[in-house]
């Protein structure tokens, strides 16, 4: 289904095929040649979502476009079955496996794998033909390849990232949550708004 949110409309190439139960909405562009399959979700939320040509979206991913970190796919992508995909770069022939996560601000590079359930932090780059093994952790620009019981070295890393600055616009403390939430809340209440194409 194609939705128009916040006054901007999908744009889907004619020679590419989006399943009629994937969701399109807002400032999406998909390309020549690229797929997007069985309830996947491309949304642009204030931001762009561009899928590059013979890219593919998998069964129940979700790409998400902000405005100050557009989601940006370039060509020959492949984006697994409930990948996470929000407000991050991908370069072209990367691969994006089944249940990675790629955060606002994160950028993985030309040929690089992210593999099933790996995780690139806000604001991290994964160099091209970079790797993150199975349910590890890229974090830092240029990453630093963690294994995941490895939190406090993680941590150490992603604290300086600024997750809740750079996803939220929220600086961190005591009421954290109740300011984002309330703040969550108002922005997808823009929704109510959307049109079906």
């Amino acid at each position: 289904m194609l939705f128009e949110h916040r006054g901007k409309r999908p744009e889907v190439d004619p020679s590419a095929w989006v399943a009629p139960t994937a969701v399109l909405c807002g400032e999406v562009r998909v390309a020549a040649g690229a797929r997007v399959l069985w309830n996947a979700v491309l949304s642009a939320e204030d931001g762009r979502v561009e899928l590059g040509e013979r890219s593919v979206v998998m069964e129940h991913a979700l790409v998400r476009g902000r405005a100050k970190t557009p989601a940006l796919i370039a060509d020959d992508v492949l984006i697994g079955p409930h990948a996470h995909v929000n407000g991050a770069t991908v370069e072209q022939e990367a691969f994006i496996a089944t249940g990675a996560a790629l955060f606002p601000g994160a950028r993985v590079g030309a040929r690089a794998e992210v593999r099933i359930h790996g995780v690139v932090q806000v604001n991290s780059r994964l160099p091209d033909e970079g790797l993150v093994p199975i349910g590890w952790v890229a974090v830092g620009d240029p990453a630093e390849v963690l294994p995941p019981d490895r939190h406090d070295d993680i941590w150490a890393i992603q604290e300086t990232l600024d997750f809740p600055g750079t996803v939220y616009g929220e600086p961190r403390g005591p009421d954290l949550m109740r300011r984002v939430m309330a703040s969550q809340s108002a922005w997808f209440e823009a929704h109510r708004d959307d049109r079906a194409l």
